[in-house]
């Protein structure tokens, strides 16, 4: 693979993922909110309103719309409502991407895993990224949860992330695996 073919590759994955994260959120909007009267983004922000669940798969998976003030898994939302705040994620985001453009740029061609693998990450940044920029917070809406259990809920970019993130750690692992092997 040639390193412009390489690139576009790169690019045409960072789209895909920012498109299909932006058109499910888009879709997510649409997901009944309550108290039924609650439709200001501050108090969408503020969680003055909760989603209410919609079963997919009866008491492990529900949509629920959130709105995520806070980074990946709803982390850091206490102190993320602060303008402040705001603006030093929205910074690091643009200076992750820069550096995963960077990095994607300068990986060697044959190395289409790691290429994907800084694509999903790229495309999950910028997918809230661009949340975080429109409305102040990251659209969430899929939670799991294994009955009373519920995990922290996610949207498709944070997904993307943890993806990507996982092979970059099993391309790292592999390659030093070769790199060590007898």
């Amino acid at each position: 693979m040639t390193a412009r073919r390489g690139a576009v590759v790169f690019a045409a994955i960072l789209i895909a993922t920012l498109a299909a994260d932006q058109g499910t959120k888009a879709w997510a909007h649409r997901l009944p909110l309550h108290p039924a009267g609650c439709a200001q983004p501050a108090d969408l922000l503020a969680h003055r309103c909760i989603g209410v669940p919609q079963p997919v798969v009866d008491g492990f998976w529900d949509w629920e719309l959130a709105y995520n003030p806070g980074v990946a898994f709803s982390t850091f939302s206490t102190f993320a409502g602060h303008t402040g705040m705001q603006v030093l994620l929205a910074v690091v985001a643009v200076l992750a991407l820069i550096g995963i453009s960077l990095l994607a740029l300068r990986t060697d061609p044959d190395e289409r895993v790691k290429r994907i693998a800084y694509a999903l990450v790229a495309g999950g940044a910028l997918g809230n990224l661009v949340d975080r920029l429109h409305d102040g917070a990251v659209t969430d809406f899929v939670r799991w949860r294994l009955y009373e259990h519920r995990w922290p809920i996610f949207n498709l970019a944070d997904a993307a992330l943890l993806i990507g993130v996982a092979l970059l750690l099993m391309d790292g692992f592999r390659s030093r695996r070769r790199v060590t092997a007898p």
